[in-house]
């Protein structure tokens, strides 16, 4: 459950970066995704991929109210102004066919290139075609899915007997991902082989999902930014008005993370333009 009690704000920012909802899905953190947006304003908003997972849906079917209220609030922004950019991911690639229309005020496309206030250009995608389980075996891909579709059942359950014992949410999933030695080999593979892209791109740094480990790290010249995901880390990298880049936490608690540590957003000497209240409606 959500602390409502906590103080109520509106976050001001210049760009959104989320990926990796995975709405139709039953480990999808829906409820903690609809209190981030309806806290934040923000100039542009891009959603880098698996934003609803055709995969599970096409399993079984599963839409609760809170996953269409993101659909519809995503929708609300880029009604009002919001510029929205959709990049489908792999559990959502049948949109790719879809690259350069626009849906709804949301602009579809395979990738993107982001420019930050400061200058800096960044390559926008969601990362899959990376991966080279991905590349090279769908029946692999699909094995891995299943069983990491598993880790996130348990992962239910464990926060549930946690919720009853009154604490806070946590991944059992990014713990395992995290301690398995062929885990952490696949996640230094992916982001080399996305700095190189970016390198090749002759950008300032790339912006993915897919691996749902959120990080900012420097590569020498380039900046890898993942921005997490949203049925474990519950995370999104922001941009402020001045182009600095980090990320937040949105669980019971409002984080942002800083050298894998998190900070309460109140304490931290934020890279954001204000936080004013009240919250959005």
């Amino acid at each position: 459950m959500l602390d409502r009690t906590r103080e109520h704000f509106t976050l001001r920012l210049r760009t959104v970066f989320i990926s990796d909802i995975h709405l139709g899905f039953k480990g999808c953190r829906a409820e903690f995704l609809l209190d981030f947006l309806r806290r934040v304003e923000c100039q542009q908003i891009y959603l880098v991929g698996d934003i609803v997972d055709l995969w599970s849906l096409s399993k079984t079917f599963y839409w609760p109210q809170a996953h269409n209220d993101v659909i519809r609030t995503l929708l609300g922004k880029a009604k009002h102004g919001t510029r929205v950019v959709y990049i489908p991911g792999n559990h959502d690639r049948v949109f790719r066919d879809n690259d350069g229309l626009v849906m709804g005020n949301v602009e579809v496309h395979r990738e993107a290139i982001h420019e930050t206030a400061d200058g800096r250009r960044f390559l926008v995608l969601h990362g899959d075609e990376f991966d080279d389980i991905v590349r090279v075996s769908p029946f692999l891909e699909s094995v891995g899915s299943r069983a990491y579709g598993f880790a996130l059942r348990m992962n239910r359950y464990v926060n549930l007997l946690r919720g009853w014992f009154g604490y806070p949410y946590w991944s059992l999933a990014a713990y395992l991902k995290h301690k398995v030695k062929n885990a952490v080999k696949f996640i230094a593979n992916f982001e080399r082989a996305l700095t190189t892209e970016a390198r090749r791109r002759n950008v300032d740094g790339v912006i993915c999902g897919h691996i749902h480990r959120a990080e900012i790290t420097q590569f020498d010249d380039v900046t890898y930014c993942n921005d997490g995901d949203w049925v474990e880390s519950c995370t999104a990298l922001v941009e402020d008005h001045s182009g600095k880049l980090c990320l937040l936490r949105w669980t019971e608690t409002a984080t942002v993370l800083v050298d894998g540590q998190e900070v309460p957003l109140m304490e931290h000497p934020l890279p954001i333009e204000e936080l004013n209240e009240p919250a959005l409606a």
